[in-house]
């Protein structure tokens, strides 16, 4: 039975406990939690009661990318998955996931997902994408990012051959890594259903950040972009 890891950066969020519960509530018998502290100063004790099930690593703060990249390094599942410590998998996220990767052979995919708010309530319809025309996809990838970071799973040997997270990246490290996937000509599949509740609050990094995010995208963007066009040259090709 595959392990998957789950790693969790956290940084004084005060939704974290809700992140861990439903991490450790995965249907899938082989899991492997890992959080990791990056300079947390509020909500530390609501870790404590976690110590037995959840490695935690602590380290000093560097933003979201190095505390990913230190999970990456302690993870010792054969996939991974990032949770944001605000949001929540369902149940059966990682069971049905990696079903679906083993059927049609991925080393990565992304699912749909809903929103949910400070109460837990689930505040929208089912949100996400569909890469039936790849084509389509690709053209969106190349403008901007589409994919939401916590719907992903991913082979840890992927990882692995082309590089962690961009630490110089504080908003896009995850559009950045995406680009390279498909770039390495790695297929990006998706699974049509909503297995994550993304959290939408004040606080949010996506929201206080907008203005820097949107500058960062184009810099990512354009820094891929000869690659991407010359992977939907190909894929035209083969069509």
């Amino acid at each position: 039975m595959e392990k998957i890891s789950i790693i969790i950066p956290f940084f004084n969020c005060p939704f974290v406990t809700y992140a861990i519960e439903s991490a450790i509530n995965q249907t899938h018998p082989n899991i492997e939690i890992i959080l990791v502290d990056d300079g947390s100063f509020l909500h530390k004790d609501n870790l404590i009661k976690y110590k037995d099930k959840v490695t935690i690593i602590t380290k000093k703060n560097g933003g979201t990318a190095s505390a990913l990249n230190a999970g990456l390094v302690a993870a010792t599942g054969e996939y991974f998955c990032w949770l944001s410590s605000d949001d929540i998998f369902l149940p059966n996220k990682v069971a049905l996931q990696l079903e679906y990767m083993k059927e049609v052979g991925a080393c990565i995919s992304s699912t749909n997902f809903k929103l949910i708010n400070e109460k837990n309530e689930v505040t929208s319809a089912t949100l996400g994408f569909d890469t039936t025309d790849y084509l389509s996809f690709l053209k969106v990838m190349r403008r901007g990012c589409i994919i939401n970071g916590c719907t992903v799973m991913m082979k840890m040997d992927l990882i692995k051959s082309i590089g962690y997270f961009d630490e110089q990246l504080p908003h896009t490290q995850d559009y950045d890594l995406w680009l390279r996937v498909i770039s390495s000509d790695k297929k990006f599949y998706h699974l049509n259903q909503p297995l994550t509740h993304y959290r939408v609050h004040k606080n949010m990094g996506s929201l206080i950040h907008q203005r820097t995010i949107k500058r960062e995208v184009k810099h990512v963007s354009l820094k891929h972009r000869i690659a991407i066009n010359q992977i939907i040259i190909n894929h035209l090709q083969i069509k």
